[in-house]
């Protein structure tokens, strides 16, 4: 045993369950476990600029390699600032763990400066949250912490840890402290038996590749069961990525809002539905009737609260995604089963039903925008997007072919989630191209991080729809409520700038007239047109590049040019604005809009 603080002993404990990035805030509450990531110097730090920040480059990081995410900030507002990251960890089950420091434990329950009880706020969407009252206990905790993060359905914990209690000195023993055992349930050899039974006797069956397969690694199982039994595929929106989007089994994605006509028709026509990993939630599913139908449904999840939550399953099954898909293969093997003849002609229904995308407009339509993102970037291209029209259409149009390649926020959908999730994807694979696709709206949530990019010379892409909206509230205005209210973001940036010269100006004594000829003459330019924010001095101001593409032709080059620039670079399309994207309220009855 050895003498050390309990901060050092937790570094320590970080470092050997793998743990090589920490994407966090030092504060005063927080400086002990600062002091002992220095000392030990193993550990990668990266200063965000927001603790919102932090924990979704945090998340990045996790949802890229599939591993834990780390991130700290110090007590009160620091460690309240998490609370949206942690949640959408949670809904979207990826394994985060947030350390933040707290005021001294005499001073917890009196309302002293900055120490609220993090750990009570946290509960409801953390797998765990912990307040440590005593320094013996840092190594437990931490190594229940990644026990609890990793088994089952994977989610995030918070560990908040009084400044004394950082200061503890304790023994610990890191020669013999070991990673706990983490536990994968198999499934019964009789739930097995009977649900390759059920799909065996389907007249049309179909597999649901939700998210859960990507994050049990099972997507080859997944791909190789479907294989066999020649059985066609569709995704959830989590899913996409899990199969190539050319497989010849791909039909393509189930839902009301990201979707896809063959993947919705393809589920339509089915007997049967073999879920795997889905958490069968409203964007996917819109109206149950509808979607439950008189199909069969077998749902395979490693989480027992979702087995019934959302579809009573007639076949639940609460057993590990890879587990179970590698146990009816064998099942497959052992009974001999060959591939049925089947006449599904996927590809055939998947290219009649595909969207159209080779719009030649001016002002650009967003379809174009993902015909020549296609086009440009290769299979190896890792895309990131969040919430949105940017996010829908991404998820519709985009063609992509590897798993873990296509990252987003299903569950909570926080704007500004993409650029520092896109921050911790690139950390995380550096060998990647990594490509952001955002909304004008959304971007500017945490636009605060970009300095964080070019700081740490972080390149990436970055792909703004710029249509002046709110562009999702915009089209929900239009149809449900026949307004168009508080949701145009374009404004006059020329006169506001006027407003605030020309009086400086003539304070000054200085040559008014002139400043309003140089001003009306600006406005003139069409880059001036009533644009708003302006994306591309942003990232000029931030240290960086950017550039803005007005017709359609010069997409392409414009991706070249921002790929090889070798920095954090914007690419500020201009949209056409009233573009409506397709959606309805059941998966039979998707408005389309072309």
């Amino acid at each position: 045993m050895a003498k050390m603080t309990s901060m050092a002993a937790a570094v320590r404990i970080l470092e050997s369950e793998g743990v090589k990035q920490v994407f966090g805030i030092p504060g005063a509450g927080i400086l002990p476990f600062y002091r002992a990531m220095k000392d030990l110097g193993t550990i990668n730090h990266m200063v965000a600029r927001h603790e919102e920040g932090a924990i979704h480059m945090a998340d990045g990081y996790a949802r890229a390699i599939g591993t834990v995410g780390v991130c700290s900030a110090t007590s009160g507002p620091g460690a309240s600032n998490l609370v949206t990251g942690l949640y959408t960890a949670q809904v979207d089950s990826i394994p985060i763990l947030a350390i933040t420091g707290q005021n001294v434990r005499a001073q917890l329950g009196r309302e002293a400066f900055q120490a609220v009880d993090i750990a009570e706020v946290v509960k409801p969407i953390t797998k765990r949250s912990y307040c440590v009252k005593d320094g013996a206990m840092v190594p437990w905790v931490f190594r229940e912490a990644f026990k609890i993060m990793k088994e089952g359905r994977p989610g995030p914990v918070l560990i908040d840890l009084p400044l004394d209690v950082q200061k503890e000195e304790i023994e610990y023993d890191p020669e013999t402290d070991e990673p706990l055992l983490i536990f994968r349930a198999p499934p019964s050899q009789k739930q097995v038996a009977k649900a390759l039974d059920m799909v065996l006797e389907a007249e049309r069956p179909v597999m649901l590749l939700g998210g859960g397969v990507i994050i049990a690694d099972a997507c080859e199982e997944f791909r190789a069961m479907a294989e066999v039994l020649q059985i066609p595929v569709v995704t959830s929106y989590m899913g996409k990525s899990g199969i190539p989007w050319n497989h010849p089994l791909m039909a393509g994605h189930v839902g009301i809002q990201v979707n896809t006509r063959s993947g919705n028709k393809v589920f339509l026509d089915s007997t049967l539905v073999f879920a795997v990993g889905a958490r069968f939630n409203d964007r996917h599913t819109g109206k149950i009737d509808v979607y439950k139908g008189d199909r069969e449904f077998i749902h395979v999840d490693v989480d027992p609260g979702q087995l019934g939550k959302n579809i009573i399953p007639d076949l639940g099954i609460c057993a590990d995604a890879k587990l179970t898909l590698r146990a009816l293969l064998e099942e497959i093997k052992r009974r001999n089963i060959k591939a049925r003849p089947t006449n599904l002609k996927i590809p055939q229904i998947r290219a009649e039903l595909e969207r159209k995308t080779n719009y030649d407009d001016i002002p650009i339509k967003p379809q174009r925008v993902f015909m020549e993102i296609n086009e440009f970037f290769d299979e190896d291209t890792v895309f990131v997007t969040c919430i949105g029209l940017n996010q829908i259409w991404s998820g519709q149009l985009q063609k992509i072919s590897k798993p873990r390649h296509y990252l987003d926020c299903g569950g909570a959908g926080p704007l500004g989630w993409d650029l520092p999730a896109s921050i911790g994807t690139k950390v995380a694979r550096p060998d990647k191209q990594v490509v952001m696709v955002v909304g004008d709206y959304g971007f500017q949530f945490c636009m605060e991080e970009l300095p964080v990019a070019v700081m740490y010379n972080i390149p990436l892409v970055c792909i703004v729809l710029n249509n002046g909206y709110l562009g999702l509230i915009r089209q929900a205005e239009k149809y449900l409520y026949d307004m168009n209210y508080q949701v145009q973001i374009w404004y006059d940036s020329l006169r506001a700038r006027e407003a605030v010269q020309l009086p400086q100006m003539a304070a000054a004594g200085k040559g008014v007239g002139r400043g309003v000829v140089d001003l009306e003459k600006a406005r003139l330019e069409p880059e001036n047109q009533g644009r708003g924010f302006d994306f591309v001095k942003f990232a000029e101001a931030c240290g960086t590049m950017g550039e803005r593409v007005t017709d359609p032709k010069e997409l392409k080059a414009a991706f070249k040019r921002g790929v090889e620039s070798g920095v954090p670079y914007i690419i500020d399309v201009i949209l056409e604005r009233e573009t409506d994207c397709s959606m309805g309220v059941s998966i039979d009855a998707i408005k389309e809009f072309e």
